[in-house]
């Protein structure tokens, strides 16, 4: 079986139950921001070079944590933004259309998280 880009973000590695039984540090590998990839399997996962990875970097766009011999490691979190950022190339996005869009995305996505949490509070009020 396959991954591919939209598969990154997907359920946990390890559910809840599991995890509190593995050992170590395997349990981390369930933190979305845990870096876990190293650069060679990141651009693997998403199907691109290298250098569009060090673009992103370079631009700003992420950040990936670095190793104590500094080499790149990616999060899950990060590889989905970055899926995000190739899908919109391949749409013919330039980087900073592409970074825009992405971070209005995000902002949008809290906003409404935060709508939704303000009017459950707000009923919960009424219903008092």
């Amino acid at each position: 079986m396959t991954t591919g880009p939209a598969d990154l973000a997907g359920p946990s590695l390890l559910s809840e139950e599991r995890s509190a039984q593995v050992p170590g540090g395997v349990s981390r590998l369930d933190d979305e921001d845990y870096p876990a990839v190293t650069m060679g399997q990141a651009a693997e996962l998403l199907e691109v070079q290298p250098a569009f990875l060090r673009s992103l970097d370079a631009a700003g766009v992420l950040t990936p944590h670095r190793s104590g011999g500094g080499h790149r490691r990616y999060s899950r979190r990060q590889l989905a933004t970055a899926a995000r950022m190739r899908a919109l190339f391949d749409e013919g996005m330039t980087l900073d259309a592409a970074a825009r869009i992405v971070t209005l995305q995000d902002e949008l996505d809290t906003a409404r998280t935060r709508i939704a949490e303000l009017e459950r509070r707000l009923d919960e009020l009424g219903d008092a």
